[in-house]
């Protein structure tokens, strides 16, 4: 009960400065209308005509389906990242900002790089993220990863060790598995943490600015 009161007690002090409020609020709204566009621009985006990337890594490896691992790796770690959001005002929103400008920096990196779908992919079955994309399962949404990015922000916004040592690894495995599953290229994984960093940066600078 304590632990519950001191809790709301640091939400209380951060909601009473104005310029938490209007970063939250923001912050709140541009997420709700990235949500509302997603499906419009990655519908879109599917229509185009992209290239083909030689990929040596990505030609070595089986094409598995590991859509159920992905799946409980990805919402298992997003139910921690929210239980955490009620400890740290600051913690919810620094990764706010930060899932904000990672899919702005996907809008325009998708944009300008137009890519066709990796041979042999294999597409996910997430019955919670699908619902974002519109009716047709999207295969070009490729530089950077958006998975990997997800879960790499997660590292860099956790501050127990625990956390972070999971977010990490989480980070690790989801990489690893949408390379199997042949829906992303080698560079989409192994840029996802490098832009994601600097995303993570600029996330910060907006909260402590």
């Amino acid at each position: 009960m304590s632990e519950n009161r001191a809790v709301l007690s640091v939400w209380r002090d951060n909601w009473q400065s104005s310029d938490y409020r209007k970063k939250c609020i923001g912050g709140l709204i541009l997420v709700s209308f990235i949500l509302l566009s997603l499906p419009f621009f990655y519908q879109t985006i599917e229509q185009r005509k992209g290239i083909n990337l030689n990929d040596y890594l990505l030609a070595l490896l089986p094409a598995y389906d590991l859509s159920l691992f992905i799946f409980i790796t990805i919402w298992s770690m997003t139910i921690l990242t929210f239980s955490r959001f009620k400890q740290d005002p600051n913690f919810f929103l620094t990764f706010l900002w930060g899932f904000i400008l990672i899919n702005l920096s996907r809008f325009v990196s998708i944009g300008l790089i137009p890519l066709d779908a990796p041979k042999d992919l294999i597409p996910i079955q997430d019955p919670i993220s699908n619902q974002f994309y519109g009716p047709n399962f999207i295969t070009k949404d490729l530089f950077f990863s958006g998975h990997t990015a997800a879960m790499f922000l997660m590292f860099l916004c956790f501050k127990k060790r625990t956390d972070k040592i999971i977010a990490l690894t989480a980070t690790i495995f989801i990489g690893i598995a949408v390379l199997l599953q042949h829906v992303h290229y080698t560079l989409d994984v192994v840029m996802a943490p490098a832009i994601t960093y600097f995303i993570w940066l600029g996330s910060k600078k907006i909260v402590e600015s």
